[in-house]
């Protein structure tokens, strides 16, 4: 896997992304459970106006999600300067610089959007910067993450007490953390907020970590830019409201910044589970 990984990083940013685009047709089509979640998840989050918009939409989402596949091994096996010059544009990095200069630490919200992979990379190159990731059950793609991920001035912590601590650790110094705020926490670390009219397992550590440093928050998303020109980041700045739940307010803002490009969310993504041991949404609200 290592020397496809290798011999796919060879060709063009614009090839990688035909060759996804019909990599996520062949995926849609010989996955059932993965076009059913995908189309059910799309339709239910009700972005589009009519039923042909509909389907526009997901089979722009089903191409943008092959090319997410496809593009791996160029931002992960690429000569690193390279990855980081593929950004061509960045919106609001004056709303990052603004919270860095706090001095309080950055904890930077990168959803599932675009190609997520080089927001770490971007600001890595600029600053120190700690990101939370979930270990893969794959031994080589734990391999390929690690070496792909840290990169420049970016370290790794695992989805644990460990990489909890490790986050804060980092804040405390002032420096930049990345979480990824559509990630469905486990049991006890999150609670349910609406996402799109529907419940959803949101993380709760966001909150508990702006309490612990003092950290501003900002939300960065990716934009994959057509025929393989590049990327464009988009930052936003963010305050939350005390008087409501924090997940709720991340959620909220996620879904102002999802409404923005949402042909290349990660609509079949299982936001919606309940986490083993966790109360589905109905029973916890008896509780």
């Amino acid at each position: 896997m290592v020397i496809l990984f290798d011999v796919l990083a060879r060709l063009p940013l614009s090839a990688l992304h035909r060759l996804g685009a019909l990599f996520g047709w062949l995926t849609f089509l010989s996955s059932g459970r993965y076009a059913a979640r995908l189309r059910e998840n799309l339709q239910k989050a009700g972005l589009a106006r009519s039923e042909s918009a509909t389907r526009r939409l997901l089979h722009t989402n089903i191409r943008e999600m092959g090319k997410g596949v496809m593009e791996l091994p160029w931002v992960w096996r690429r000569p690193f300067e390279k990855v980081v010059a593929s950004v061509q544009l960045c919106h609001g990095w004056e709303h990052f610089e603004a919270a860095h200069a706090r001095g309080k630490g950055v904890i930077v919200l990168t959803p599932h959007i675009g190609c997520f992979e080089v927001i770490g990379l971007y600001i890595a190159a600029r600053q120190p910067m700690t990101c939370m990731y979930r270990r893969p059950r794959w031994k080589f793609l734990d391999t390929l993450m690690h070496e792909g991920r840290e990169r420049g001035q970016m370290k790794l912590a695992p989805t644990d007490l460990g990489g909890v601590r490790q986050l804060l650790k980092a804040l405390k110094k002032g420096q930049v953390i990345g979480v990824l705020p559509d990630q469905v926490p486990g049991n006890g670390e999150g609670e349910w907020a609406p996402f799109f009219g529907r419940p959803a397992y949101t993380m709760t550590l966001i909150g508990r970590l702006m309490e612990s440093s003092g950290a501003a928050v900002v939300m960065c998303h990716s934009e994959r830019l057509a025929r393989g020109k590049g990327y464009a980041l988009h930052f936003t700045q963010l305050s939350f409201a005390a008087a409501e739940s924090i997940p709720r307010q991340m959620n909220a803002a996620l879904e102002t910044v999802i409404r923005n490009h949402p042909d290349q969310y990660l609509w079949s993504y299982n936001r919606y589970k309940v986490p083993r041991g966790a109360l589905p949404p109905e029973a916890s609200k008896e509780h």
